[in-house]
């Protein structure tokens, strides 16, 4: 038996929390990821993981055990890593994903001059605005705007997103323009957002000195999707709070205004989001630092 493949089978199965996503996620049966995990308990003595039929948890053997795997299977991969040129030339499958504007307006333009970089990253992107699981999706990293809430991924901040209350040019000119957030709470259509994590319609904010104004506002439409949110004030159907990197073309064009420019909703931070616990291969790395080089270049972040 090799007991390195048995120590990686047993903590992807861990990572994944079911012996399918880790079979699936290592290009293995999942008959041979459960023989592998047998023959290692056989050989420790020891059960390792508690089976039901639903999913697979880790025993307090089990979790001793995965905490010091991990360390090895690193310190494996560190020793390889420094004995070859992966450094220097990463390759290899890298999946990563990308919230849906992100994606069509700074990642995807800017690819190229990663692959001029990096010419033998095979790159995996996942587009859209809902919630990843990074572990049971073996993905390897994510770029994820807001506040990181889980404890157990590791965040790198490479932006604060800077947000705009814009609306078109034909519902100002039918509605008139507000002269405070209060208007917006009561006698204008708000494009909202709903968060793809919670379900919940994020509240509309302004800050001006001192003062904060939050509410839900009244609305008309709401979308779970960037690129439809952005979409829909395009289309007059009512005001919004959106990126400004997004909003600024139709702004310098006319066809967007800003409304109650004085007022600031307050900065989103913009984060590379990775597992801890899985060992931070140079192609990984290599995407981190381009993804933080890219966006602290860009003007309107």
């Amino acid at each position: 038996m090799d007991q390195i493949q048995s120590m990686r089978v047993f903590a992807r199965v861990v990572e994944a929390g079911s012996f399918t996503k880790a079979s699936a996620s290592l290009g293995l049966p999942k008959g041979s990821v459960t023989k592998l995990v047998q023959r290692l308990e056989e050989r420790l003595k020891v059960r390792l993981l508690n089976r039901t039929t639903r999913r697979v948890t880790v025993t307090p053997e089990g979790a001793a055990y995965y905490e010091r795997t991990s360390r090895v299977l690193n310190d494996i991969d560190d020793i390889e890593a420094s004995m070859t040129n992966a450094r220097a030339n990463p390759s290899g499958r890298l999946r990563v994903d990308v919230g849906a504007m992100l994606a069509r307006l700074v990642v995807i333009p800017a690819l190229p001059t990663f692959f001029a970089r990096y010419p033998d990253i095979q790159l995996e992107l996942g587009v859209g605005d809902r919630p990843v699981d990074l572990v049971g999706e073996n993905v390897d990293c994510v770029i994820r705007g807001g506040e990181i809430t889980e404890q157990s991924l590791v965040a790198r901040r490479i932006a604060n997103l800077e947000l705009v209350t814009v609306a078109s040019k034909a519902y100002i000119a039918q509605h008139g323009m507000p002269q405070h957030p209060q208007e917006l709470e009561n006698g204008h259509m708000m494009i909202a957002y709903i968060s793809p994590r919670t379900g919940q319609l994020y509240p509309e904010i302004f800050e001006r000195g001192g003062e904060r104004i939050e509410f839900v506002a009244k609305r008309r439409i709401a979308v779970n999707e960037s690129n439809s949110h952005l979409a829909g004030v395009q289309a007059g159907l009512g005001i919004s709070q959106t990126a400004r990197f997004a909003a600024a073309p139709f702004i310098a064009s006319g066809e967007l205004v800003e409304v109650l420019p004085e007022w600031k909703h307050p900065p989103i931070p913009l984060h590379v989001v990775y597992p801890p616990n899985r060992h931070l291969s140079a192609k990984t790395r290599a995407f981190v630092d381009w993804a933080a080089e890219l966006f602290g270049k860009l003007p309107t972040f």
